[in-house]
């Protein structure tokens, strides 16, 4: 078998987010292009009709895809849509909607389900409304806390990554009254090592350097405008650094990206959610990818939202779609490298070097 054909083996699970967004959109124009079909299998989660009425909605004729009924059915190297309900949607484009959210809800219980069960091999999500979606089983701030859930993991990571820039952020979607409640020297421990272990693993760094962000401005000023920083950023930074990890920090997060200090670091760790994803998604708004680290599955997504405002206009940019399903793959095969380096340490001791 080939190079191609092994890579178009890989099956990819993409949700349709939700209905009245653009996720479907930049679903469809990612693989228009036939060229993806050698590096995956796409399998949507959604339905015939929904995809036919989008389709035609938004022009996109040369979206051609195989309808199935499940993931036993999966025609390899070709677009699958899996009917995972027959009723008539509407489209109500823009429109944050209890409809929307239903069935974007759905699409996503049965992707998980077959991601549960070995039926498709990565997940890239496409973007949700965190408060439509709401319902008896999807109580959760969003995807990355319901996949932390569904896959009984004690914690996870929401880990912003592109080619240039990788930041996560220690406390996620959370008020941000309750960021500095919620620090504590074991909570950033313990990202810093869901940090190391996935650069390493997910992304091939051998010795990954991490930059820390302080939580107040100018990193606390030696304690003038705020004491996180001495009494719980530094502490955690420097029992990480004594536990092989390198990291270093606090920096003061004005400056840090302004002066390109986080190009001397292949990864930074912001305190709260937008410290870090304002700065990141500035210079990466086109092509940054949403990574959650620190499950035993990979999880993608765009580091977009639904984009009503755009919505139903055919202008949204599948370039943040297309490279989430790039990095999916790119680091499910990173993972078996890693996995089959480290079952045998000697016979692959010699390999690889630093990145």
């Amino acid at each position: 078998m080939s190079h191609q054909e092994q890579e178009g083996r890989i099956k990819a699970g993409i949700t349709c987010g939700d209905l009245n967004g653009i996720g479907m959109e930049v679903v469809m124009k990612t693989f228009m292009d036939n060229r993806m079909h050698q590096i995956c299998t796409p399998v949507i989660y959604a339905s015939n009709k929904l995809v036919s009425l989008q389709r035609k909605l938004l022009n996109l004729t040369e979206f051609q895809y195989q309808t199935i009924r499940t993931s036993d059915e999966i025609i390899l190297r070709k677009t699958n849509v899996i009917n995972c309900w027959e009723d008539e949607v509407n489209i109500d484009w823009g429109k944050s909607t209890a409809v929307s959210g239903k069935y974007a809800f759905r699409s996503l219980e049965a992707a998980v389900k077959d991601l549960q069960e070995g039926k498709i091999d990565v997940l890239i999500t496409a973007p949700i409304n965190k408060h439509n979606i709401q319902q008896p089983d999807f109580n959760f701030a969003g995807h990355t806390e319901y996949l932390t859930a569904r896959f009984s993991s004690t914690t996870s990571l929401m880990f912003l990554v592109s080619d240039t820039l990788k930041v996560a952020v220690a406390s996620g979607h959370i008020p941000i009254r309750e960021a500095s409640e919620k620090l504590s020297t074991d909570s950033i421990r313990g990202k810093l090592k869901i940090m190391n272990d996935s650069l390493k693993r997910d992304f091939r760094f051998r010795k990954p350097r991490i930059a820390v962000l302080g939580l107040n401005p100018h990193a606390g000023d030696n304690g003038l405008i705020g004491k996180e920083e001495l009494e719980i950023i530094a502490p955690a930074v420097k029992k990480s650094f004594d536990e092989g990890i390198f990291v270093y920090g606090p920096y003061s997060a004005d400056g840090f990206f302004g002066s390109g200090s986080y190009q001397k670091f292949d990864a930074v760790l912001a305190m709260y959610h937008d410290q870090g994803l304002v700065p990141f998604k500035t210079l990466n708004f086109s092509s940054g990818v949403n990574f959650t680290a620190g499950l035993p599955i990979v999880r993608t997504s765009p580091d977009h939202g639904t984009a009503y405002d755009i919505a139903g206009k055919g202008v949204a940019v599948e370039d943040s779609l297309r490279d989430a399903v790039y990095t999916a793959i790119d680091i499910l095969k990173k993972r078996e490298e890693y996995d089959k380096i480290n079952a045998h340490p000697l016979a692959f001791s010699k390999q690889g070097k630093d990145q």
